[in-house]
């Protein structure tokens, strides 16, 4: 068994290389310390390929197990435990879409049971491009686990509100309007948290009419009632792709975060949340 590492890793490219399974890192919109699940130890493994993703391509030799991630998890917990840091969150995000393993149901049970043995305060969260809901087995899983278990959260990615930034951003052969159709159906049953990446793709700021068009998608799911937060973030890592996207300024994602707030307040809906950074 290879141990989880023992303290925050800084350079992403470690988890990647050692295969490693669990590992804290200090996650600025987790607010601290949160304990990372990777799914994908041997390879990368999504269905987005976007140009921002810090993820490099590799490959090992390192094999994913069950009995791996509860040793490293509870080995991860011990060890915040023993420096007096708080576990914010477990987040399965690492090398890839995590709905995409066929483990994923059932690491992510297991979590939940070790949080529960641990009596730990930490939410679970789920990070993810919103194709597992087009699977039906994942759908209902996470749909169910979201309605019975406390303290869990799933952040879904919402990168553009038109096609042809969906095209640029996130590089997928799934159909915008199928991803869009199921992350419409989850957001009318389940609490979500949108996650937005606000970039410059080769040197160009989202156009306005991508803007606008992103700003009635998330005003339609907050209208569900369902939306947590809604997070916009910048590019703040290198990616392989550099540098076809780059780091806008502060100020552009404060103004797209300012034009959302005005749109929500004029259908009168409950602002959830706003995170800029």
């Amino acid at each position: 068994m290879k141990e989880a590492e023992a303290g925050p890793i800084e350079n992403h490219r470690e988890r990647e290389e050692k295969g490693v399974i669990v590992y804290p890192v200090y996650s600025r919109r987790s607010g601290g310390l949160s304990i990372g699940v990777n799914l994908f130890v041997d390879k990368k493994k999504c269905n987005f390929n976007c140009p921002y993703c810090e993820v490099f391509d590799f490959k090992n030799k390192s094999v994913f197990s069950l009995l791996d991630l509860k040793e490293q998890l509870l080995y991860a917990f011990q060890k915040a435990e023993e420096t007096g840091v708080s576990v914010k969150d477990v987040c399965f995000s690492g090398n890839g879409e995590p709905t995409l393993s066929p483990y994923f149901i059932q690491a992510l049970n297991l979590v939940i049971d070790i949080r529960k043995t641990l009596n730990s305060s930490a939410k679970i969260v789920v990070i993810t491009n919103g194709t597992g809901f087009l699977n039906r087995s994942v759908f209902m899983e996470i749909k169910d686990v979201s309605a019975n278990v406390e303290l869990f959260d799933v952040w879904v990615k919402i990168d553009a509100g038109c096609e042809d930034w969906y095209k640029k951003m996130n590089n997928s052969n799934v159909e915008y309007r199928d991803l869009i159709s199921g992350v419409k159906l989850f957001a009318e049953l389940r609490p979500f948290t949108i996650q937005t990446m606000h970039c410059a793709y080769k040197g160009e700021a989202p156009p306005q009419d991508e803007i606008q068009n992103w700003i009635n998608l998330v005003c339609g799911l907050v209208k569900t009632g369902n939306a947590r937060k809604i997070q916009i973030y910048g590019k703040a890592r290198s990616s392989p792709q550099d540098p076809l996207c780059e780091p806008l300024p502060l100020e552009s994602l404060q103004a797209r975060a300012a034009l959302l707030k005005d749109a929500l307040k004029k259908q009168g809906s409950q602002t959830p949340a706003l995170v800029y950074e």
